[in-house]
């Protein structure tokens, strides 16, 4: 009540507002006319609403400020009230709605927020140092509103619940390593529509033509075969660009493992372009490219943007383990075995260890004693038929499937009446931001602080947003966000008529979406105004899209 006392008492030295007997003068003379019980235009009965109490009206209101702020009512062709009108009504709504707020806020309720697909690739990504397809493991969520990670809509179906316990097992194998699993193959194609006349990624050498490089997870020590098919024309069949001998290289980590020499007179083949080869367990980028040829022969000059001039890789496919000999040292497995027991008599102890903190990790809070014991029955039983590791493996499976992963779930205090405002805790505020920011789990300098209770400090919370936003990972509010406000994500399924945009090319997609990737990043990095996306007088380049603005 104070604070709507001071707010009126402001407006009124102000001399912004009037009483409330002014105000509904003013939409009598300028309002009414239109918006009554008779004409009931755009349903809206302003002859009826309480100009004395807004607030009790708040949602009507509301739309009635959206319009006089904008000064789109009245309509053109009816008197219009001078500004200084306008003014006065605007800002008395604006008081009157906003004391009452604060004097009686609704904060809502607390939801249950279940994880979408691309935040539980995040969370496993930064719980484990593993990248899942999560699109191969999950079904697709449901959208809200054009947005993926609209509470209501993220339900819970008996299949999604299948997927989970078997998603949770496939990643707990990978993490741990499994010498028991058998060989499989894993196709990485190139978008057909894309033109490789130039270096494709900066994960390909300096000097490279088109290609492709992945990330893969090789889950155990062992051999595996890299295998790579060219592109083909519009028949499908046909390898286009190869008049001429070319040179592909196959590389790992970087380093050339094999260089094929492809084309020339004749047939063009594929089939024995694949190389085996001893690969340590872990994520390796994997990479297929033609050297680029610096002298060209006598003959047409041929454009960048013809497709069927250039050679081009097709898809890139790895295949194994085979002749696996261990798990192997890898990232993950570092991740989740923080200790080593020297003896059977210190298992019981570093596997309480790992699993608490793993479970720290993946629930986002601090682990209660009591949760131990239901957290080490999976380690038991497993580590009765199987050994050590084999009881690390379930009880990571069984953290993976538990609500406390998959649900982020904020609980009212006890002694807080319901519908009552309180501030959020700290461990639900680290939640709330790292999702915000990161689409992930919070880190463990987050958690901390928020264990420590010194998150809600302004000056830390300050320093943790800024981390936080230089963080890589930041970019998946970008990317993220705008790929879904902005519709980016739909421009894989838009392709322009060929007649009348014959230079179209997935090359040219990549760099649209990619340049308003980096033009909203520059907003928030740099604090800029929203209003850049309609009157900013820069934007970002590459060579792709400088030739197409021209």
């Amino acid at each position: 009540m104070l604070l709507a006392a001071a707010t009126a008492g402001i407006v009124a030295a102000g001399g912004q507002t009037a009483p409330p007997t002014v105000q509904r003068a003013t939409l009598d003379k300028y309002c009414v006319t239109c918006h009554n019980a008779r004409l009931r235009t755009a349903s809206l009965l302003l002859d009826e609403a309480d100009v004395d109490r807004p607030e009790t009206s708040a949602a009507i209101w509301e739309k009635v400020l959206h319009k006089l702020r904008a000064r789109e009512m009245p309509p053109a062709g009816v008197p219009h009230p001078d500004d200084a009108t306008y003014s006065a009504l605007v800002a008395y709504l604006e008081a009157t709605l906003d004391a009452a707020a604060a004097a009686h806020p609704n904060p809502g309720r607390p939801g249950a927020y279940r994880l979408n697909r691309f935040q539980y690739a995040n969370a496993v990504r930064d719980l484990l140092g593993l990248e899942i397809d999560a699109a191969s493991l999950l079904p697709a969520d449901d959208s809200g509103y054009g947005f993926d990670n609209i509470g209501d809509v993220l339900t819970v179906s008996p299949v999604l619940l299948e997927k989970y316990l078997s998603a949770a097992a496939a990643i707990s194998r990978q993490a741990i390593g499994d010498a028991s699993l058998a060989p499989t193959s894993t196709e990485f194609p190139v978008p057909p529509a894309t033109v490789q006349s130039e270096r494709e990624s900066r994960d390909l050498p300096i000097g490279s033509r088109g290609g492709i490089a992945v990330r893969h997870h090789f889950p155990l020590d062992a051999e595996y075969v890299i295998k790579v098919r060219l592109q083909r024309g519009k028949d499908a069949t046909t390898i286009v660009g190869m008049s001429e001998p070319r040179r592909l290289d196959v590389r790992l980590d970087g380093r050339r493992v094999k260089q094929f020499i492809v084309g020339g007179p004749g047939p063009v083949n594929d089939d024995g372009l694949e190389v085996r080869l001893t690969v340590p367990a872990g994520s390796h980028l994997v990479a297929a490219t033609f050297v680029k040829d610096t002298v060209k022969p006598e003959g047409v000059l041929y454009t960048a943007g013809d497709q069927a001039f250039f050679e081009g890789v097709g898809t890139v496919s790895v295949a194994g383990p085979y002749n696996a000999t261990g798990p192997g040292d890898t990232a993950t497995r570092r991740k989740v075995f923080v200790c080593r027991p020297q003896r059977p008599s210190d298992e019981d102890a570093c596997a309480t260890t790992i699993v608490t903190t793993l479970a720290r990790r993946a629930y986002r809070r601090p682990i209660a004693n009591g949760e131990i014991p239901s957290l080490m029955m999976p380690y038991r039983s497993g580590r009765e038929h199987g050994g050590f590791e084999s009881g690390i493996r379930l009880a990571l499976q069984r953290i993976l499937v538990s609500p406390d992963f998959l649900f982020r779930v904020e609980v009212d205090p006890a002694g807080v009446a319901p519908g009552s405002p309180y501030r959020v805790s700290d461990i639900e505020l680290a939640s709330r931001l790292s999702f915000f920011l990161w689409s992930s789990g919070p880190d463990d300098e987050l958690l901390g602080l928020a264990e420590r209770g010194q998150l809600h400090d302004g000056p830390v919370l300050d320093r943790q947003v800024t981390r936080m936003l230089a963080d890589p990972r930041a970019g998946t509010l970008v990317s993220n966000f705008v790929g879904q406000w902005l519709y980016l994500r739909n421009m894989e399924s838009v392709l322009p008529d060929p007649s009348a945009f014959p230079d179209f090319d997935e090359n040219l997609r990549a760099a649209l979406e990619r340049e308003t990737d980096l033009f909203f990043s520059s907003m928030i990095t740099e604090d800029r105004s929203l209003l850049d996306l309609l009157r900013a007088d820069y934007t970002f380049l590459n060579e792709r899209l400088a030739r197409h603005y021209g």
